[in-house]
């Protein structure tokens, strides 16, 4: 079976395994903070950290379940002569609010995690300084946040519900299929969903509603949702790890908020089945960015960071690493993606000027109709 991890913005697998920090931090905070260096090569860029080895420090800022292999990590201090340290304070959503929250003392030199539900109001704020790689893809310039190059897209993902197929088969229920099909008796209590005033797939799935019941009906579905049992939860990890019956923690809800490519990861090796499947018609999909920190102390650094993200290296490992699909059209998927992962056809779309002009209103009315 294929790594998994607790990841807020989808499956994934666990954070980046990184010789311990000299900073005295405890082998479990340097993994709850995915912090971590590794000693680069020869020579000196800037960095934060002049007396080391190498090109100096180079701090990323991650949501808290960032990964890529190892060895590609490694390379990339050789090759470049930087020291990476990761450090994450949440998921997507914890991450944009903290970079606002230290803009005027930033967490490092570059951020990624920042998506498109969230991307207006970091950009908003100031929290990047414009950066536009020579070897952009042409396949990412439909993803670009704006006309700036605030932010770099790096990867893709549709934000979709999963079903346990296992549940229904041995319950005698046929699945639900649509964003309707929820409201139906048969399925109260089944449903579990991440907040999305606290997670960016929750807030992706909120914008879901909004592209499919318009702003007048949006409201009106969570509220019968939410009627019909619906539970909500803190993030995606506690939604897909603990409370959902088709992943690790086999809890009791057989339907969630998740991925299109969750299902690939639950497959048996060798199998020839998923146990659980994508909601395709209930999806919206979130592009996830890279920045360049405005006021880092090694702007240099970020930048050669953000072109390492998109070397057709990284961009090959991402689905396997993040399972989420690399944001260069041209490297080649896993097999089992064409089966088990694939994008919806038809994702739920919501403006990026609408989202950056009510995103607030709209987590402040969802909040106050589902949370009360």
């Amino acid at each position: 079976m294929f790594h998994h991890a607790r990841r807020p913005r989808g499956p994934r697998p666990a954070t980046v395994r990184r010789r311990r920090a000299a900073t005295g931090l405890t082998a479990l905070a340097a993994i709850a903070l995915a912090g971590c260096s590794l000693a680069g090569g020869d020579g000196d860029d800037g960095g934060a950290d002049p007396s080391a080895d190498g090109g100096g420090v180079v701090r990323v800022v991650t949501h808290d379940s960032f990964s890529l292999s190892e060895d590609l990590i490694t390379a990339f201090e050789a090759d470049s002569g930087y020291t990476l340290e990761f450090s994450a304070p949440g998921d997507g959503g914890a991450l944009v609010n903290q970079l606002i929250l230290t803009k005027d003392s930033p967490l490092g030199d570059v951020a990624f995690g920042v998506d498109n539900s969230f991307a207006s109001r970091a950009i908003d704020a100031e929290v990047f300084e414009p950066y536009t790689p020579a070897d952009l893809p042409g396949s990412a310039e439909q993803y670009l946040a704006d006309d700036a190059g605030s932010l770099t897209p790096i990867d893709v993902g549709d934000v979709c519900l999963n079903v346990d197929h296992t549940w229904f088969t041995e319950h005698g229920i046929a699945e639900p299929a649509t964003l309707e099909d929820l409201l139906a008796p048969e399925y109260r209590g089944l449903t579990v969903v991440p907040n999305p005033a606290t997670s960016s797939p929750g807030l992706a799935f909120l914008l879901a509603t909004v592209g499919a019941f318009g702003e007048d009906g949006w409201v009106d579905y969570w509220a019968d949702l939410s009627a019909n049992g619906l539970k909500v939860v803190q993030g995606w990890s506690d939604a897909y790890s603990v409370d959902f019956s088709g992943s690790t923690g086999a809890g009791a809800y057989p339907i969630v908020l998740s991925y299109s490519t969750s299902p690939a990861f639950e497959v048996a090796e060798g199998a020839d089945a998923a146990p659980t499947g994508a909601l395709l018609d209930t999806c919206f999909r979130q592009v996830e960015y890279a920045g360049v920190l405005a006021g880092a102390e090694n702007p240099e650094g970020a930048r050669a960071f953000i072109d390492f993200l998109l070397t057709e290296a990284v961009q090959a490992d991402i689905p396997g690493q993040m399972y989420v699909y690399p944001v260069d059209d041209r490297v080649e998927l896993p097999e089992s993606w064409t089966t088990f992962a694939p994008l919806a056809p038809e994702p739920f779309e919501v403006a990026p000027e609408d989202i950056a002009a009510n995103r607030d209103a709209w987590i402040q009315t969802w909040t106050d109709t589902v949370i009360g």
